[in-house]
């Protein structure tokens, strides 16, 4: 079988990625540029079939998702919550008769000091 000759133009940034790895496997840059055509051919030839497996997946993370959203809404409830109780005992502790729309505030106030104190502890 005779081969058939081409001629082809790269650009400069391609041709560097084809000159270093034909350095790094030892070989000619054009024996590289050989076998990417027709690694190349050959993935176009035979494309992978569509898996299900990544919808699965996508689906899984979608899942997953919305699982966090649930524990993110369920773990805030539990700070406010916290928050509340600590608040109402200790004002019990104190003695102090104070309204509940004072607890509230403070209440309020504990919250969002633990919200932005959680944010401040990020990496």
């Amino acid at each position: 079988m005779k081969p058939v000759q081409y001629t082809v133009r790269l650009p400069v940034s391609l041709d560097k990625a084809l000159r270093a790895l034909a350095e790094r496997h030892g070989i000619s840059a054009y024996a590289v540029l050989q076998r990417s055509v027709k690694a190349g051919v050959a993935a176009l030839a035979n494309p992978p079939s569509p898996d299900t497996s990544n919808r699965e997946i996508v689906a899984e993370l979608a899942s997953v998702s919305t699982r966090i959203v649930d524990v993110e809404r369920m773990l805030d409830r539990a700070l406010f919550t916290a928050c509340a109780s600590y608040c109402y005992a200790r004002s019990a502790a104190l003695g102090a008769r104070k309204t509940d729309e004072i607890i509230t505030a403070e209440i309020e106030a504990a919250y969002d000091r633990q919200r932005r104190l959680s944010r401040e502890k990020r990496p």
